[in-house]
């Protein structure tokens, strides 16, 4: 593999498990502050409880994706040298926003969320939640805009061989707003089957907190349905945004093809612009069937769940929701494909290649640095799958988020 291959495969395999933990986090954050809304208007002890497990697991995942977040910020220094050069001046400004947002105000007021429990007022403390979540919407909405310049670049003047922003308003324009909904509506559809899926494990086992797993189920499940509809909705919307390139990969065709091909030939001279079309095919057809399958599953899964009974004693729809757990992850790796390798032979469409954008390392450096970045990665997905996998089976007795049980420290030993 040459330099610039390699350099998209390293930067794939950062970004593809990165969105794994950032779509998780943004479900899993509205979750938590729907229940904790429910928890502090009702004074229920039992979605008082719900808030801290499955606030426990969001900060799991929270953690570890603040980890893969910061390599990836890495990435564009040490493998994208000529994009940030060429066009830093310009989404740099969206990235950094970003930044503040994720790693200053979400992170701050996370904090005062964990350690707030039982020392703060509780509509103080339900206010931190909402703080926490609305800023994880506002941090993907940043990086959404980051990645639709990159996708339709505009607000821009070039001088020389470099990028300048002059309408910073123009970044935020429909096809962005609509891609941030979609990534929204995503996340919101992982949260719920996972929610859902780990539900469905407890009482297929028979746990005696039937009450605690039947409300999580059913909350989980009951937004899952229109999440799919609305991240469906969106993506089809997504269609009218899309590059002539992308569109005749993904028609097919050697007409449309020649055709798109010839468009661009005519507007940027000659040259080969014409992304992988069986990729680009490949990634649209899976994420469209198994978001067909999610909506099935979802459909059936409300359907069973207006039965008295089903949703504690229904051994099919347990095993359902269990086995598509792992769906939405797919889904958004499918989507994410697809509009990501649409794109190509681009770094910033119609104006920087790909192949223009790697930074001046050499092959040998570029290898090595996938490797190192691949078993990082490799790594901490296992870690966060056990430690999601060791908390998830645990019972929300055990939950350790928001306890009010003083630490017990052993007596020192007395030495002579």
């Amino acid at each position: 593999m040459e330099t610039v291959e390699l350099a998209r495969l390293q930067f794939a395999v950062t970004a593809g498990a990165h969105f794994l933990f950032v779509a998780l986090t943004l479900g899993l954050a509205t979750l938590v502050a729907i229940t904790q809304t429910r928890a502090t208007l009702s004074n229920s002890p039992v979605h008082t409880r719900m808030v801290r497990f499955w606030g426990q697991l969001y900060i799991i995942n929270y953690a570890m994706g603040i980890v893969t977040g910061i390599v990836m910020e890495f990435q564009f220094g040490l493998s994208w040298s000529g994009l940030t050069h060429f066009a830093g001046d310009v989404f740099g400004a969206s990235l950094a926003l970003e930044t503040l947002v994720a790693f200053f105000v979400e992170s701050t007021f996370l904090g005062l969320w964990i350690f707030g429990w039982n020392r703060l007022n509780r509509w103080a403390h339900l206010s931190l939640i909402w703080v926490v979540t609305l800023t994880a919407y506002a941090s993907a909405f940043w990086i959404m805009i980051s990645n639709s310049f990159l996708q339709n670049p505009v607000g821009y003047t070039q001088r020389g061989d470099r990028l300048e922003l002059t309408d910073f308003g123009a970044l935020i324009n429909e096809g962005a707003l609509t891609a941030f909904a979609h990534v929204m509506s995503a996340g919101l559809v992982v949260g719920t089957f996972f929610m859902a899926g780990v539900s469905a494990w407890h009482l297929r086992r028979g746990t005696h907190e039937q009450e605690f797993f039947r409300k999580s189920l059913r909350l989980g499940l009951g937004l899952s349905l229109p999440a799919v509809f609305l991240a469906i909705s969106f993506g089809g919307v997504s269609f009218d945004f899309m590059q002539p390139t992308k569109i005749a990969a993904w028609v097919g065709g050697t007409e449309r093809l020649s055709e798109a091909q010839a468009q661009m030939a005519a507007q940027l001279g000659p040259g080969d612009y014409l992304p992988p079309a069986a990729a680009v095919q490949g990634s649209g057809i899976a994420m469209m069937a198994l978001a067909i399958v999610m909506f099935v599953i979802s459909a059936i899964g409300v359907i069973l769940m207006s039965f008295r009974g089903a949703v504690q004693r229904s051994r099919v729809l347990h095993w359902m929701l269990m086995v598509a757990i792992p769906i939405p992850f797919l889904t958004t790796i499918a989507g994410w494909l697809f509009r990501e390798l649409g794109r190509q032979p681009w770094a910033v469409f119609g104006l920087l290649r790909t192949e223009d954008a790697v930074s001046h390392v050499t092959q040998g450096q570029m290898l090595t640095s996938l490797i190192v970045f691949s078993t990082l990665f490799g790594l901490l997905m296992l870690v966060n799958y056990w430690l999601l996998a060791r908390t998830a089976r645990r019972d929300p007795s055990e939950v350790a988020l928001g306890s009010d049980k003083p630490i017990e420290t052993p007596a020192p030993a007395l030495t002579y």
